[in-house]
């Protein structure tokens, strides 16, 4: 099969989206540096069966992670361990507390919620991107997204309550958070709405 162009071209934008992924499946850290150092390993050695006509590279890659993490056992699940205390909402502190957070109530979705969260937020791919990879109707994804969205409302609010019943929602914005894209991101730095 020749190529019409090469599926890694781009390397270092398709390691941050595959990294991201894979963070949100199993947290982040050397477990998740190994999955996105082994699905480019194995794009690298089978980058001559990728098929443009079949999707994006970025999709093909999560294909990949996907299978590797399939495979793996023994990764620890990443659990809800005693956290400090919240400290003022501007803090470097608060920003890891919330990260710890929302991956503890990630982990705590099942597996579909867990795919799809990390898929649309994680690889920041499209709701058709991720239609195509998982073989279903942009529609259904989108409802499928939007119930998963709840549940991991609903995981944060709990989390949110039993660990720091003084603070309230208010630690964790839960009702107003709502993922960005990282083109998002990048616009809202750009007119200074993001800090």
């Amino acid at each position: 099969m020749i190529l019409s162009r090469d599926p890694l071209a781009s390397a270092e934008s398709l390691i941050r989206r595959v990294y991201a992924y894979v963070a949100y499946r199993i947290g982040d850290g050397p477990d998740a540096e190994d999955v996105t150092s082994e699905t480019f390993e194995r794009a690298v050695r089978y980058r001559r069966s990728y098929d443009g006509s079949k999707g994006e590279p970025i999709e093909w890659l999560i294909g990949i992670a996907r299978r590797v993490i399939a495979g793996l056992s023994g990764l620890p699940e990443i659990s809800m361990e005693e956290l400090p205390e919240i400290p003022s909402p501007e803090s470097v502190e608060n920003r890891v507390v919330t990260g710890m957070i929302l991956r503890s109530a990630v982990a705590r979705l099942d597996e579909r919620d867990r795919e799809l969260i990390a898929l649309r937020y994680g690889a920041d791919l499209s709701i058709r991107e991720i239609g195509e990879l998982l073989d279903l109707r942009a529609n259904t994804v989108e409802v499928a997204l939007h119930r998963a969205r709840g549940r991991l409302a609903s995981k944060l609010e709990a989390a949110s309550d039993e660990s720091w019943p003084d603070s309230g929602s208010a630690a964790v914005s839960i009702h107003t958070w709502t993922p960005v894209s990282l083109d998002e991101r990048r616009s809202q730095k750009k007119e200074g709405n993001l800090a």
